[in-house]
């Protein structure tokens, strides 16, 4: 057990390097656009969700190219993307179907 843990904190992407505590810091993020879910749709921001799923689409893509690979960074930009998207679908969802409720009244 010793020398797995000492493997891990010896790892080029272990917790003494900035490598493991960005993407672990970054899970805040994610964590707090879940906890958006539960807002009403109109307190969305549409430039807020876009760079939050942007972010993660670009960084997951780059998370993949860097050595080494850092599968804490690919899976925290992922949940960003996958909650920024989310979010958008609940922003256009209800700023169009209220538009069309009233269109048609």
């Amino acid at each position: 057990m010793a020398s797995k843990l000492r493997a891990f904190w010896n790892h080029p992407i272990g917790p003494k390097t900035v490598h493991f505590w960005a993407p672990t810091f970054k899970w805040g993020i994610s964590i707090a656009n879940i906890a958006d879910f539960s807002k009403p749709p109109d307190m969305i921001s549409y430039p807020q969700q876009i760079a939050v799923m942007a972010t993660g689409l670009i960084w997951a893509r780059y998370s993949t190219v860097i050595t080494p690979k850092n599968w804490n960074l690919v899976s925290v930009n992922l949940a960003m993307a996958g909650t920024g998207i989310y979010q958008l679908s609940r922003k256009l969802r209800e700023d169009y179907s209220s538009e069309e409720a009233v269109a048609k009244e």
